[in-house]
């Protein structure tokens, strides 16, 4: 499959209305926004969209209306997690028919598969998927560390065709970088390490502070795909209070409080997570000032 996934990507979240439905007006709004800011592409229904408690229709719909919203613009990304390859399998194939340009499917979580339990379940993931597929690597949340090696034979598959880095280890990306196939993409999951990814030859990012910041966002992966290490560095060292400042609770509530600031969303989160505490939003508002970010009035 020919589809390549490099530049800046937006880990979209999921407006919920003040009842906590999916609010489909200012979902489809931020995908505008996202767009006319500069995004390369865009992904839903992962982790920062509150994927984990939304119902199977409801990230169906939340995927649909990106494609529709998204028009061919920017290619989407549909995520699929879960731990029961079957039923990841099967909804890989569901995700794949509505239109997207690729899926991603994250590490199964909690069941603490070995490596070949991994290299299985993508396999199986990827036999399933009418597009191309974009494996997720966050061992923060899943409890299970997918190795260099584990990714390399993985990406000998025709259908993977990239994987998200969030393991938040540079020698881990250098390790795949160097042993890559040529077509075979490498995206930070990290914004905070965005710049240093790039520098060793990452091919872009999966990125949370985009929800607010796109075209910075946009703008430091261009320059530091260009070698203008120089200008990326001064966006990275604006954005890092702001991207310290998201990452102060569990993601995406910070983002969701930013968002809110902005006047973009609601403030609402499905339980477990709650919505940011103040001093949060206090750190969020001054962060989004000196990051240039502007706020609504409020």
């Amino acid at each position: 499959m020919t589809l390549t996934l490099r530049g800046a990507g937006t880990a979209l979240v999921t407006p919920f209305t003040a009842a906590g439905e999916v609010d489909g007006e200012a979902f489809a709004a931020l995908v505008e926004w996202q767009i006319e800011q500069g995004i390369d592409f865009l992904v839903a229904c992962g982790s920062t969209g509150e994927a984990q408690t939304l119902r199977e229709d409801e990230r169906a719909q939340v995927i649909a209306l990106t494609v529709k919203t998204a028009a061919g613009r920017v290619p989407v990304v549909g995520g699929v997690s879960g731990n029961d390859t079957r039923a990841v399998a099967d909804e890989v194939r569901e995700v794949s028919a509505l239109g997207v340009d690729a899926v991603m499917v994250v590490v199964p979580y909690y069941n603490k598969p070995t490596q070949a339990g991994l290299v299985a379940h993508f396999s199986a993931a990827a036999e399933a998927s009418r597009v191309p597929l974009m494996m997720y690597t966050v061992p923060g949340r899943t409890a299970v560390h997918m190795l260099p090696a584990t990714v390399l034979e993985l990406a000998k598959h025709p259908t993977i065709v990239a994987v998200k880095d969030a393991t938040g280890d540079l020698g881990w990306a250098m390790a795949v970088l160097r042993e890559r196939p040529a077509d075979f993409s490498v995206l930070s999951g990290e914004d905070g390490l965005l710049l240093p990814h790039l520098a060793c030859g990452g091919h872009g990012i999966v990125s949370v502070a985009s929800n607010v910041v796109p075209d910075q966002v946009a703008l430091l992966v261009q320059a530091g795909r260009a070698g203008d290490f120089t200008g990326a560095r001064e966006i990275q060292l604006r954005l890092l209070p702001l991207i310290d400042a998201l990452f102060r609770e569990t993601n995406p509530i910070p983002i969701k409080a930013a968002l809110h600031l902005l006047g973009r969303l609601q403030n609402v989160l499905r339980l477990p997570l709650l919505p940011a505490s103040s001093a949060t939003i206090r750190a969020l508002g001054d962060a989004m000032e000196r990051a240039r970010a502007p706020v609504a009035a409020r």
